[in-house]
């Protein structure tokens, strides 16, 4: 399930460049589940996410002929991926949080409230919403550099050479920007979370009311639990054995445990992409 954990196949490769619709279909459905869920915490947003990886993919369409194979195929397509993250318009979920300080500045003003009226099964999903919502609003508080680092080095344990390759750079610089985003937030966390510090006030449980008030928790329609297939510690796994300091290990195990999730909607999405005539010209076959 993983597609950093091994290379694609040459001749599927071969075969997507020369506009074989089965071959683009098996690339897409190999790489989309990632695409989509880095996409996730770079904007902050599902529905923004879907709009985004699409794009991601008709810029793969638009330059698949172009693959020479000085890469593997895999580093190429996710360079596609990670400069159009980089460059993509600002989400409203980024021009919302602000600064690590305008967001706890936020969280601190937001009330605590008990959610004793609603069933316990409904209560703790609204709960994990809430908590995914908080913690992805972190996130967002990174500049894009740091955030795509973290997420790639912290959250789907990509090792540094692998992250440097992907990003075209050097080693030490991809080391540096994730050394720098896991001490922000880490700062910022040790200071606000009660999750990883039981002496701070905030606790998730207690302004998921606020969040569902202020509309960033919809009861009927959850943004980040409704597409859950798995979490992320199950299919992005750490090397079993491997002993963590608190810093690289605690607070990443929290965000390795919010949803992966695989739209049925982007699927068909990219499976319409695929299909429309108006994209004919974009295929290599066609050309």
């Amino acid at each position: 399930m993983n597609p950093f954990a091994g290379q694609d196949d040459p001749a599927v490769v071969a075969a997507a460049q020369q506009g074989d619709r089965g071959a683009l279909t098996e690339v897409i459905e190999r790489h989309r589940p990632w695409v989509y869920n880095i996409a996730v915490r770079m904007m902050g947003d599902p529905a923004t996410a879907e709009d985004v990886t699409q794009d991601i993919f008709i810029k793969v369409l638009r330059r698949i002929g172009s693959f020479e194979g000085r890469s593997s195929f895999r580093t190429w397509l996710y360079r596609v991926a990670f400069h159009h993250l980089l460059s993509a318009k600002r989400s409203r979920g980024e021009e919302h949080v602000g600064t690590f300080e305008e967001y706890g500045a936020g969280l601190q003003a937001a009330p605590d409230h008990d959610l004793d009226a609603i069933p316990v099964p409904e209560r703790e999903l609204l709960v994990a919403e809430a908590m995914t919502a908080c913690m992805t609003g972190m996130l967002l508080c990174l500049s894009r550099e740091q955030r795509l680092a973290y997420v790639l080095g912290s959250i789907f344990d990509l090792s540094d050479t692998l992250a440097a390759e992907i990003l075209d750079v050097p080693p030490a610089t991809f080391r540096k920007r994730l050394q720098r985003a896991r001490a922000d937030l880490h700062n910022f966390m040790n200071g606000q979370c009660g999750l990883i510090n039981k002496n701070n006030p905030c606790r998730c449980a207690r302004k998921t009311r606020t969040f569902l008030n202020a509309g960033f928790v919809d009861r009927n329609n959850l943004k980040f639990q409704r597409d859950r297939i798995a979490s992320i510690d199950q299919v992005a796994p750490r090397d079993a054995g491997v002993v963590f300091d608190k810093l690289t290990n605690d607070y990443p195990a929290l965000y390795r445990e919010h949803p992966f999730s695989d739209p049925q909607q982007l699927a068909g999405r990219l499976s319409t992409m695929l299909e429309d005539t108006a994209l004919a010209g974009l295929l290599p076959s066609s050309q």
